[in-house]
């Protein structure tokens, strides 16, 4: 009786061999002492938390947002066992949201960090090619009577942002 082709041995086909290992490009060369290499350069860093509680907010530039912004910090510090002056931060998180939000773009971010007994504001306004900020806003925090406070602007928009005592 006739098995078939290959006398039955073939069927079912073998499964093909897995795939070996491609071939992994070459590590580039160490820099050469005295050689001139590529200099890449930042505006700025990223901002990063490590060690500390933070929650954000993606915001939409509307007039009742800087109100709304300041209600979600007093009431996420309130929720982290701190007992803020109300009256300063909401005074603090408007100025900050209102400045953003008058620069233009459609959308603000708001940025909350807690390190002891103090508390970082950050808001973002995502919008690119800003001018150099004016310190008008900085003199307005600093006589609300911020710990410290900042500004700067880079690819992805303005920052502005405040040091608060809890």
């Amino acid at each position: 009786m006739d098995a078939g082709p290959g006398g039955g041995r073939d069927y079912p086909p073998k499964t093909p061999p897995p795939p070996r290992k491609p071939v992994s490009p070459p590590f580039p060369a160490p820099p050469r002492p005295g050689a001139t290499g590529r200099l890449t350069t930042r505006d700025r860093r990223r901002v990063m938390m490590t060690g500390r509680r933070g929650v954000n907010w993606p915001l939409e530039r509307q007039e009742w947002t800087p109100a709304v912004a300041a209600r979600r910090v007093v009431g996420r510090l309130r929720a982290w066992g701190y007992r803020p002056d109300e009256e300063t931060v909401t005074e603090v998180v408007s100025l900050l949201v209102r400045t953003a939000a008058a620069d233009g773009g459609t959308r603000v971010s708001l940025h909350l960090a807690d390190e002891g007994p103090r508390a970082l504001v950050l808001v973002l306004n995502h919008c690119p090619g800003m001018a150099a900020p004016s310190d008008r806003v900085l003199r307005e925090l600093a006589a609300l009577g911020v710990t410290d406070c900042g500004t700067d602007t880079g690819a992805d928009g303005r920052r502005l942002w405040a040091l608060l005592d809890l």
